[in-house]
């Protein structure tokens, strides 16, 4: 969405706001022994205290409030009675609706002790979101933006998914414009100021390619290997874009 009015804009900072205290409560619970089930517990009753639902569960029927992945599962994990273990890369990815607007961030916590590779595709996840941000601006064309992030993973040793991305946002979770993790000559539409958008690298050890984890949800890496998946809701100006979902 465009947003058009300051209606609009308390709208998106509202539930941006609910989903950075779910991401934040989540990450508290993340410690081995604890199940998925139990940190989506969290974040369900942050949402529910602040009167926000699940857009997952309201857009497509997500079984959920949130959606936790582990280790090579890359997206769209369902909370379960699987436990955490030392060693995890857990991935936290919150979307939220309240009063008609949605907002989405995730972030990738990992469990100690933890692998040095692991850490590092971690960081690298959130280092590529922070390199394109320079891109996130009106009249860039959206292809720059996922230049940025395959620049900086590549230079990492590691590798973009590109079958998963950004995208618009605001009235449900998925709108135009798709934005690619990579640098897609075919994504040439040129940001807006005004316009909301997720930018989110999904990162992997391995050779890039996901494929359904066979629940019908779960999306992970075709070889097993590990990954790792940042995200923030923003909105995009003249100058650098104003982040929702960060504190």
């Amino acid at each position: 969405m465009s947003i058009e009015n300051q209606e609009d804009f308390a709208g998106l900072r509202e539930v941006g706001r609910i989903v950075h205290l779910a991401l934040v409560a989540m990450r508290g619970m993340v410690r081995p022994g604890v199940s998925t089930q139990e940190i989506a517990a969290v974040g369900g009753q942050v949402m529910r205290s602040n009167g926000a639902r699940s857009a997952p569960t309201l857009v497509y029927g997500f079984p959920g409030d949130v959606l936790i992945s582990l280790n090579d599962e890359a997206v769209h994990g369902i909370p379960s009675a699987r436990k955490v273990q030392p060693g995890d890369l857990v991935k936290l990815d919150v979307t939220f609706e309240k009063n008609g607007y949605m907002a989405d961030a995730a972030i990738t916590v990992p469990v100690e002790p933890v692998s040095e590779p692991a850490r590092r595709l971690a960081l690298c996840a959130e280092s590529a979101f922070h390199k394109a941000m320079q891109f996130a601006r009106a009249d860039c064309p959206v292809y720059e933006i996922g230049r940025a992030i395959e620049h900086e993973v590549r230079a990492s040793g590691f590798c973009v998914i590109r079958e998963l991305s950004g995208h618009g946002i605001g009235r449900t979770i998925h709108e135009p414009p798709r934005v690619p993790n990579f640098d897609d000559a075919t994504a040439t539409q040129r940001l807006r100021a005004g316009q909301v958008i997720t930018v989110e690298p999904i990162v992997t050890m391995g050779a890039g390619v996901a494929e359904d984890a066979g629940d019908g949800w779960t999306m992970k890496t075709a070889d097993g290997c590990l990954s790792a998946h940042y995200e923030h809701t923003l909105v995009i100006t003249q100058a650098e874009p104003i982040l929702l979902t960060a504190a």
